[in-house]
């Protein structure tokens, strides 16, 4: 129960932020724009793709880019300034040591913290699916494809908001925690690329399989693979456990 008050009186406090509201706004006027521009190049192109065998639809050259190409970038800017303020403003207020201090488990308070944000996140998402529902007017989606990218990008956006809130618990200036989670995202977004062309064992493999890209672009294909859906949820735990600790061992300090 107390983490759901948590989460609830996180969730508010964004939604009454002129930041995550502007956010917001961005990510949708952004993700709008390319999508407009990739769906008039489709329209464009279909004279074209009518003579293949087995053309892709609008679902795989249109929505599923949009979603998992350029969202994930711009969720990769965005989650880490949602996230920046979740304990490095409690830290600066000095108003942390307080919440430390009261009769609740530090566990309920990261968990309350991280669901606010998620919510919030999660809203974001479904604005999202009223792109590709416009385009039932006058054409067909391929479902399975759609809900494996919705669901590759409501795992990713869930473990950017994990990794943003442990950087968050780490220091007391936000700006510094936008930019560490950031720089976090972005180390396990390429580091794929040092895997060795072709081998899927040793050193390689476990490269690739830390790059959040390769899994997101798996589901993104419409494959669902167990292992990709463990790799995002054994990272986010991985990063709340870390942030749990770390509260945990300040507490103890006091």
């Amino acid at each position: 129960m107390m983490i759901l008050t948590i989460a609830w009186r996180e969730l508010r406090s964004l939604f009454l932020s002129p930041l995550a509201w502007a956010m917001l706004a961005v990510v949708q006027g952004l993700l709008a724009l390319v999508f407009l521009l990739l769906l008039s190049q489709y329209v464009d192109n279909q004279a074209m793709l009518s003579v293949r065998n087995n053309p892709a639809g609008v679902t795989a050259l249109v929505v599923s880019p949009v979603l998992s190409s350029v969202g994930a970038f711009v969720f990769m800017l965005v989650v880490p300034l949602l996230s920046m303020r979740l304990f490095s403003d409690e830290r600066r207020n000095h108003s942390l040591t307080l919440l430390l201090s009261a009769p609740v488990r530090v566990r309920d308070i990261v968990l309350g913290k991280y669901l606010g944000l998620v919510g919030f996140l999660a809203v974001s998402l479904l604005v999202l699916l009223s792109m590709p529902a416009a385009i039932l007017f006058g054409g067909h989606l391929d479902y399975g494809q759609l809900a494996a990218v919705m669901l590759g990008m409501a795992l990713l956006v869930a473990t950017f908001a994990a990794v943003g809130l442990y950087m968050s618990s780490l220091t007391s200036h936000p700006a510094v925690a936008a930019v560490s989670t950031i720089g976090v995202l972005l180390f396990l977004w390429f580091v794929g690329w040092a895997a060795l062309p072709g081998e899927e064992a040793g050193v390689s493999g476990a490269l690739k399989y830390l790059s959040m890209l390769d899994h997101l672009n798996a589901l993104a294909n419409g494959v669902f693979n167990t292992s990709d859906i463990a790799y995002y949820v054994l990272a986010s735990a991985l990063f709340l456990i870390l942030a749990i600790r770390r509260l945990d061992s300040e507490r103890l300090q006091q």
